[in-house]
């Protein structure tokens, strides 16, 4: 019976004792090759000897160590396989034997009294006495020392010796003759020398032998042999991999557990999104700006447009997608000009099945807890993503300390987060300056954020230098910053060249602002196409421009079904045109859950109309509840958006909350709106306070209120004034509507023959 232990070792008490090769050979299915197990009396010439161990003093068992092929020859095709890690996957032919359970000393330094005693032993003739000394020597690197202890009790029939033996020779450079002794072994039963067999014929391109020995290896309980045969069959794209990586990882093998976990999360995701990977949450990246309210032909907003990001706030800031991901950089660039510091992370864990996600955790957890570096970055992730991050952060830490650069990166975000910029700033250099890009972009953020411009371009520029594209799109957007347009021009189009989408339209943002639309169009097309959301909605507005408003609309439509707020209010507004009210208030919901004001105002608008209208409040009444498009008109109102505060008013007037039509009527005057000003006055004036009525009226009508004109003139006939009433007519008469410039006019008349009589 052979046991697995911690680092993968095994001690035997089985061996073919009294037996020869042929005979052991009939016990076993034949190899693939069909070489039959006789090869042990041939490679060595004494003749296998038949005899029974002793038991007395000094004698042992077996020791028939777990070995590969040399820690120089980690699984072929094992190409996740973390540096840590040797311990899991290298060969203990150049690391030397490694005993197990059942050794006396195992993993510890022999006593010169225990060596002394194996000696002594094997010289009476002990055979496992012999085979113990002879692994002890092998251990410790004294070859040559082992080799005639080996060898003797290979002759006798000792499997683990045989085992040892093509381990001795493997490191000598013997590989054909280690591979002699290892069959011997393995048809005796070694799953340790089947395990060692599989990877020599692995190394020679046998693929069907070194199968059927790591599957031999693997059945007997092997863990590394489980691994080496999962490994062969994933890089086959077998099935069964994960059945035989599951037992490996279930008899310890960390490298085992992690390629376990990487699976299960990897085929999580690819179930939960069967369509392919796509971005829809908060885009950054250059987009052209619509005029106010998001009318079709406004233009851009403030003049030519901007080169922004979705968010900007006016100072670089790192944003970051933190789950670690085995491959290149991510592209995805940060809000204004920063770094989205997400390098080597993609959203992996981003709504995950959870028990399939459970599991793979599970995985993660067993082999970070055995030091497996990556696998605590991705167990980090995963606690990340479901808000755990205090106990996050540890694995982060730990995983940081083991010299891996992405958790450090991601320690250094979540430090970050947390209010601790200064200690964030330390694991990003360390990440830094082990030539990690997306922490060089992250600390290019800090410092343009400090307002340290000339620090954050040298940072930029290490990350480009370590390969991440986003660096050069960060030297555009801080080169644009400064008004160094020339450039910006040159970092975007670098960076636009190497597949940066949204450096494409960033591009295109600045030869749309020169003047060349023919040349802004192609990057513009180019960006949309990689899946820029900002670059679809600026080609809406660039046919816009050009009175294409079918082509525009398209545009609009695969921006807005990417998530882009502007550009679903954009579809709204338009299916409203056309009369489509249901598809209008689905695009309306989605811009306006997204944060756009008008989409908000525009959505109440819409429901509003289907309000039926409402009575004069009774006296005595309890305030009624809000409704629900009041309650989008007051979402829009709070952003600001003046008719907003204007209807909400209105809507508590109706309701009979005065105060809290005033306080909305107040505001939306106080921003500049002239409905707002007239109303406030109505209130003010039916509570008596006709002065500051005035006031408000005076500030609508010099607006071009024509309601509130004839106000202040029917108030300067009450009081006597009948010059500055008659001025206040002509003003009314001005600005109209129909119905009041005639009343105005009627007034007019009056004053004047008033004046005249």
């Amino acid at each position: 019976m052979e046991y697995m232990g911690d680092r993968a070792t095994l001690l035997e008490t089985g061996r073919f004792v009294q037996r020869h090769a042929g005979s052991a050979a009939g016990a076993d299915s034949p190899a693939p090759d069909g070489t039959a197990a006789t090869a042990m009396a041939t490679a060595d010439r004494r003749p296998m000897a038949a005899r029974t161990v002793g038991t007395g003093p000094g004698t042992r068992t077996d020791t028939d160590t777990d070995t590969g092929i040399g820690r120089g020859g980690t699984d072929i095709g094992a190409d996740t396989t973390d540096t840590t890690d040797a311990t899991d996957t290298a060969d203990a032919l150049s690391a030397g034997v490694r005993e197990g359970n059942g050794a006396p000393g195992a993993d510890a330094v022999e006593t010169a009294g225990s060596e002394e005693r194996y000696r002594r032993a094997a010289a009476s003739g002990d055979i496992a006495a012999m085979s113990a000394l002879g692994s002890l020597l092998l251990r410790r690197g004294d070859l040559d020392g082992a080799e005639p202890h080996l060898r003797g009790a290979t002759a006798a029939g000792d499997r683990a010796a045989a085992n040892n033996l093509g381990v001795l020779l493997h490191q000598r450079g013997y590989a054909e003759e280690a591979a002699t002794w290892w069959r011997v072994a393995a048809v005796a039963g070694s799953a340790a020398a089947a395990h060692a067999l599989g990877r020599h014929f692995r190394e020679r391109g046998d693929e069907p032998a070194a199968e059927y020995w790591l599957r031999q290896s693997a059945e007997q309980g092997h863990a590394l042999g489980a691994y080496a045969l999962a490994d062969l069959l994933e890089h086959r794209s077998d099935v069964g991999a994960e059945r035989w990586l599951r037992a490996a990882a279930e008899r310890g093998h960390r490298e085992a557990a992690y390629r376990l976990a990487r699976m299960l999360e990897l085929r999580a995701a690819d179930e939960e999104r069967p369509g392919g990977h796509r971005d829809t949450g908060p885009h950054s990246g250059t987009r052209l700006r619509m005029g106010d309210h998001g009318a079709g032909r406004d233009g851009f907003a403030g003049g030519a447009p901007g080169v922004r990001a979705a968010g900007d706030r006016g100072a670089h800031r790192a944003v970051a997608h933190r789950a670690p991901v085995d491959t290149g950089a991510h592209r995805v660039p940060a809000a204004a000009g920063a770094a989205r510091a997400a390098g080597g992370m993609v959203d992996s864990v981003t709504r995950l099945r959870l028990s399939t996600l459970d599991e793979a955790a599970q995985w993660y957890r067993q082999a970070a807890a055995r030091g497996h570096r990556r696998a605590a970055l991705h167990l980090g992730a995963i606690l990340e993503k479901r808000g755990d991050l205090k106990e996050a952060g540890r694995w982060y830490l730990s995983s940081a300390k083991d010299g891996e650069t992405r958790a450090a990166c991601a320690l250094a975000f979540l430090l970050r987060d947390a209010g601790d910029e200064e200690s964030a700033a330390v694991w990003w250099l360390r990440a830094a300056q082990e030539g990690d890009g997306n922490a060089a972009n992250a600390l290019g953020a800090l410092h343009a954020e400090r307002g340290e411009p000339q620090t954050a371009e040298r940072w930029y520029r290490a990350a480009l230098t370590a390969g991440d594209v986003n660096g050069a799109y960060n030297l555009g957007l801080l080169c644009t910053a400064q008004d160094r347009v020339q450039q910006a021009e040159q970092w975007y189009r670098q960076a636009a060249y190497a597949g940066h989408r949204e450096a494409a339209n960033a591009l295109a943002v600045l030869l749309l602002q020169a003047g060349d639309a023919t040349g802004a169009e192609p990057w513009f097309s180019k960006a949309a196409e990689a899946g820029s959301v900002d670059a679809a909605f600026n080609l809406g507005i660039l046919h816009v421009g050009r009175d294409d408003d079918r082509t525009a609309l398209m545009w609009y439509e695969r921006a807005a079904a990417g998530g882009h707020t502007e550009a679903a209010l954009q579809v709204g507004i338009a299916r409203l045109r056309d009369g489509d009210e249901h598809g209008a208030e689905r695009h309306l919901r989605c811009a306006a859950g997204g944060g756009s004001t008008e989409a908000a105002f525009r959505l109440a608008t819409l429901l509003d109309s289907r309000q039926p209208p409402a009575g004069a409040p009774v006296l005595g009444e309890p305030v009624g509840e809000k409704t629900e498009c009041e309650e989008w008109y007051e979402r829009a109102a709070e952003q600001g958006h003046r008719r907003a505060q204007v209807r909400v008013g209105m809507l508590a007037a109706a309701r009979g909350d005065m105060p809290g039509a005033a306080r909305w009527y107040r505001e939306a005057a106080e921003a500049g709106s002239r409905n707002g000003a007239f109303n406030l006055g109505l209130l003010l004036a039916r509570e008596g306070n006709e002065r500051e009525a005035a006031l408000w009226w005076s500030r609508a009508a010099r607006a071009g209120h024509g309601r509130a004109a004839l106000r202040l003139a029917l108030l300067a006939a009450r009081r006597g004034e009948l010059t500055e009433g008659q001025r206040w007519c002509a003003r009314a008469v001005e600005l109209g509507p129909a119905e009041v410039a005639e009343r105005a006019a009627r007034l007019r008349e009056a004053l004047h023959q008033e004046l005249t009589a």
